[in-house]
């Protein structure tokens, strides 16, 4: 591996370790809270898109499932490529502060940063206004991952680049048939569909519509 990288992963190792205790340990969980973060925040774009236009939607519901497809495409490659984690390759690096994954589950790219940055670019384009927060996210994902001493600084620079890449492809391809998925969805007989689907906006302006239309013969009622 390069020396400037190594150089770097030590450089970064030895700061965490001059960090306070409470600090490391926020690291190590952020590692794997990040990604429950996202979760939910996955679920909350997609309700809020229920009430959108059928592309809305189709974003919302793309964001995650292009942040599998990143995962499978980090994998295939982390598997073509065989890179020995620095916690145990570079030599007079300090300890890793979580333990070192098994020999065969391999360093490069990072799957957190993978998975990361294609969250937080599929939220930002299902929920333009929070990506001032996933994308902050993503980045302290990738680099918790060196941090805590289980990554090389360019697995989760790799990572981060191949998420984005591949959250903005998925959904610029899909996002018109999804659209048309989403439409037939919301005229579909089934009501687990449909309330998958939500209202859409036509949804909520037809029950304004019909409440209005209701008024009228209830004030008659009464008079």
């Amino acid at each position: 591996m390069g020396t400037i990288d190594s150089d770097l992963y030590r450089g970064i190792t030895e700061f965490a370790h001059d960090t306070p205790s409470w600090f490391q340990h926020l690291m190590e969980v952020w590692t794997e809270l990040g990604l429950l973060l996202f979760a939910v925040l996955f679920v909350v774009a997609w309700w809020r898109a229920r009430r959108g236009d059928p592309r809305a939607l189709a974003v919302a519901v793309l964001a995650p499932l292009a942040t599998a497809v990143a995962y499978v495409c980090s994998e295939l490659i982390k598997s073509g490529i065989d890179e020995e984690r620095p916690c145990r390759a570079v030599a007079g690096a300090l300890p890793s502060l979580v333990d070192c994954p098994v020999y065969g589950d391999w360093s490069f790219p990072s799957n957190h940063a993978t998975i990361a940055a294609a969250a937080a670019v599929g939220l930002a384009l299902a929920w333009p206004k929070v990506g001032w927060l996933t994308v902050p996210m993503a980045i302290l994902m990738a680099f918790s991952r060196v941090f805590v001493g289980v990554h090389y600084p360019h697995d989760v620079a790799a990572g981060l680049l191949l998420g984005t890449l591949v959250a903005l492809l998925v959904v610029r391809l899909l996002t018109r048939p999804g659209a048309r998925v989403t439409e037939a969805m919301r005229g579909s007989g089934n009501g687990l569909v449909r309330w998958f689907a939500g209202p859409g906006p036509a949804g909520r302006g037809h029950a304004s519509v019909h409440a209005q239309g209701q008024q009228p013969r209830h004030a008659a009622h009464r008079r």
